[in-house]
């Protein structure tokens, strides 16, 4: 008895098409979520050094220089708005490119390169220092 070849090329193209179809109603459940609001998994990273690892690419890892600029002294260039404005929008002409991480981000991020602290930290200390005076 011999074999029809036609057969497995026809299950191959089932499977195909049961598998178009699933990832099709997970595609609009997704897309249903995403439009009423229900993302998951929306949150804002604080920590400023976790936030830096996506610059040390090009920045080195101690974000000394590598095949961009050091961001080391970035305070005694930039104002922390400056920065915050680079890092979401790049710079023009260079490898810089915006966007890299969320703007929520960025405002931390900027913090810490310029001040060396977080908003928090900031913060606490300017309290502290108001409760000492």
């Amino acid at each position: 008895m011999k074999r029809n070849p036609v057969i497995p090329f026809a299950l191959i193209a089932v499977l195909g098409i049961l598998a178009m179809i699933v990832l099709s109603v997970v595609g609009l459940n997704e897309q249903d979520k995403i439009a009423n609001g229900d993302q998951e998994g929306d949150t804002v990273n604080t920590d400023p050094e976790a936030i830096a690892q996506s610059c040390i690419g090009c920045h080195g890892g101690d974000l000394e220089g590598a095949s961009a600029p050091s961001l080391q002294d970035l305070g005694s260039k930039y104002s922390v708005e400056e920065v915050e404005d680079i890092i979401n929008n790049g710079i023009e002409g260079t490898a810089m490119q915006g966007g890299i991480v969320p703007s929520e981000e960025a405002a931390i991020l900027a913090e810490w390169l310029v001040t060396g602290e977080t908003g928090d930290a900031a913060e606490a200390e300017e309290s502290t220092e108001e409760e000492a005076h």
